[in-house]
């Protein structure tokens, strides 16, 4: 038979010639690592689904006529051979420059088959047949592939550069009628019946190769956050490819909806993704830009407007809870209710460094004073509110929620006179505090999808805020879905997680 397949999948790892990293023009501000913990992880997780595509799996027909002594010309055939049980003792990946090596040693499978056979002879004017079942025992059997990863298009396109399979022995134990005569004829057939394994086996991952480049290529380009944006999750560049790791690097900022263009108001200040517990599965590195194209778009969106009308302490939504903070608005419109018009005046700045997550955010809040149904603005207060964030995982979600560190404020216009600033600064605190924050709150609370393919869930994640990124470092677990029906091997309803 061939040469191990190990062999050639090293030789092919050593020896094909490194290209270029290919770049892109477009900008990368998510990068993700997947470390050897976590490419040992996806590797059983494929093999475990390898196998339960492959078993049972059928294989062609094998027929051959022998010369035996006496007898002359027997007909042999064996028939519904299937491979009902596959069992891998140890399996290695292995990254390099060029594609990804996937071996599989020392894998044992079983199978089940019908044999017949039938001669004449001239000494007995009729037809000698029997038939009867078998048992086939392959062992040391080798499997390896090497898959090659680029970009296309912002989809990753998964290719199969080499594929082979190498059976080692076979035993074969056949059953019924006078086999036991045959036995030794029947042995003849093993490197038939080890030729078929191999083949097929090679073919039938080929095959799944090619769906899971299909699946890869279904992934969506963005993931809908809202009714307003979009995660753009295009892949940019090339994977990087190490020894110990794989790299990817995609788009990460927001964008519209449905948008037809994406926005390219940044540039790409991309760091390495860098974990502390090395024994973490996947890395995944925010830059600052991600959280600023978000606060930009939701501004440009119109959605950072608020009026407010209700308010824990009523009273100051009414000119009597302000007689003595303002007097002539109490004089001017007494008894009146109020409303509160917030709009921020530029989107939201966000810093991160080591640590720490600040925001400043520059507003205007405009009092209105409902009088006879009419609305009438009668002062402008500009803020400029510091606040400091923190992170964290919900589920597969980078969510958060802020805290007042403080703020300015001045009077930008007014239809009532000079307004006393000192006096109007702790209801304005009290309004930060129990309105805006808490409203801001329950949206930071959801978060925002990370780029996490659908069935894959983050474990004992943690968080590092560095200078200018976050980076979530994280174990996964994985359960299939009853509705993931188009991954490219069968239902996978066990929970795999390191």
């Amino acid at each position: 038979m061939r040469p191990s397949v190990l062999v050639i999948f090293i030789a092919f790892l050593l020896f094909t010639p490194s290209q270029a990293h290919l770049k892109s023009t477009e900008s990368s501000f998510i990068s993700i690592l997947i470390s050897s913990q976590g490419l040992d992880f996806i590797k059983n997780l494929l093999i475990t689904k390898a196998i339960s595509s492959l078993t049972p799996l059928q294989l062609p027909q094998i027929k051959k006529s022998v010369k035996i002594p006496f007898l002359g010309r027997v007909d042999i055939a064996f028939s519904n051979i299937t491979i009902y049980h596959i069992d891998v003792s140890s399996s290695n990946i292995a990254p390099g420059d060029t594609g990804v090596a996937i071996i599989a040693s020392g894998t044992t499978c079983n199978l089940s088959m019908n044999w017949h056979y039938s001669y004449n002879t001239w000494f007995v004017p009729v037809e000698i047949s029997d038939s009867g079942t078998a048992q086939v025992q392959v062992e040391g059997m080798e499997v390896g592939l090497t898959l090659g990863l680029e970009n296309r298009e912002g989809s990753m396109k998964l290719s199969a550069k080499d594929c082979g399979c190498y059976v080692e022995d076979i035993s074969i134990k056949l059953d019924g009628g006078a086999s036991w005569l045959y036995q030794g004829v029947v042995d003849a057939f093993e490197e038939q019946i080890g030729s078929a394994v191999e083949s097929t086996i090679t073919k039938k991952l080929k095959e799944g190769i090619i769906k899971l480049d299909s699946f890869l290529q279904a992934l969506p380009k963005e993931i809908p956050v809202d009714d307003i944006a979009s995660l753009n999750v295009t892949f940019v560049n090339d994977p990087l490819l190490s020894n110990s790791s794989i790299g990817f690097d995609i788009n990460g900022l927001f964008t519209r909806a449905n948008a037809t263009t994406l926005p390219k108001y940044y540039q790409n200040s991309r760091h390495p993704v860098s974990c502390t517990d090395p024994s973490k599965m996947l890395g995944i590195s925010l830059d600052e830009a991600v959280l600023n194209s978000a606060s930009a778009l939701y501004f440009n969106a119109e959605f950072m407007q608020w009026i407010v009308d209700k308010v824990p302490d009523q009273s100051l939504l009414n000119t009597a809870g302000w007689r003595f903070i303002v007097p002539q608005l109490y004089k001017k419109y007494p008894n009146d209710d109020m409303n509160m018009n917030i709009s921020l005046s530029t989107p939201p700045v966000i810093k991160i460094s080591p640590n720490n997550v600040d925001a400043i955010v520059y507003a205007d809040l405009i009092i209105d004073v409902l009088e006879s149904q009419e609305v009438i603005p009668v002062a402008c207060i500009s803020l400029v509110i510091h606040a400091s964030g923190s992170v964290k995982i919900a589920g597969n979600n980078l969510a958060g929620s802020v805290k007042l560190n403080d703020f300015t404020m001045s009077l930008k216009w007014s239809k009532i006179g000079n307004l006393r600033m000192f006096l109007i600064q702790p209801v304005i605190w009290t309004l930060i505090e129990t309105v805006f924050l808490p409203y801001v709150n329950v949206h930071l609370g959801k978060g925002f999808p990370l780029p996490i393919i659908h069935g894959f869930t983050l474990q004992n994640a943690e968080i590092i805020c560095s200078y200018s990124k976050i980076t979530v470092c994280s174990n996964v677990a994985y359960e299939d879905p009853q509705n993931l029906n188009q991954l490219p091997f069968h239902s996978y309803r066990n929970t795999v997680m390191l």
